[in-house]
């Protein structure tokens, strides 16, 4: 069973993808940015977007049955890699349970004001063995 989460997002509708996917007890998440999607603004800063990306990403893994706990793999895309560390102080207390597998890489996003981008992947809780 396949089950699709949106944030209601419009680049969701436009673009035609799913925040979420839920499939044989894993979650992926899409490529979450710093959008504050209840009014569409995006903050200046990197560790402002950083926190609104892991918020929005920790609210779909809720509504998918999951937590930040449950992330097994975590991919960081960042157009400008001397903004990197900035954000570690907050995806480290993300993910000081879970400690997923991570890979951080330097490259373009969509919009420019854009500075920081993060895709999961976790285990539904009742999935593992």
């Amino acid at each position: 069973m396949r089950k699709h989460i949106s944030t209601g997002s419009p680049f969701e509708a436009q673009i035609g993808y799913s925040r979420a996917v839920v499939c044989d007890g894993w979650v992926f998440v899409a490529g979450t940015t710093g959008y504050d999607y209840a009014t569409m603004t995006m903050p200046d800063g990197v560790e402002d977007q950083c926190r609104n990306a892991m918020a929005t990403i920790a609210a779909t893994l809720a509504e998918a049955g999951a937590s930040l706990d449950d992330v097994v793999r975590v991919n960081y895309i960042l157009p400008d890699k001397a903004d990197w560390p900035a954000c570690w102080p907050i995806v480290s207390a993300a993910f000081a349970t879970a400690r997923p597998a991570a890979m951080m890489v330097e490259a373009g996003l969509q919009e420019p004001e854009m500075k920081i981008e993060i895709e999961v992947t976790a285990r539904l809780p009742q999935a593992e063995t």
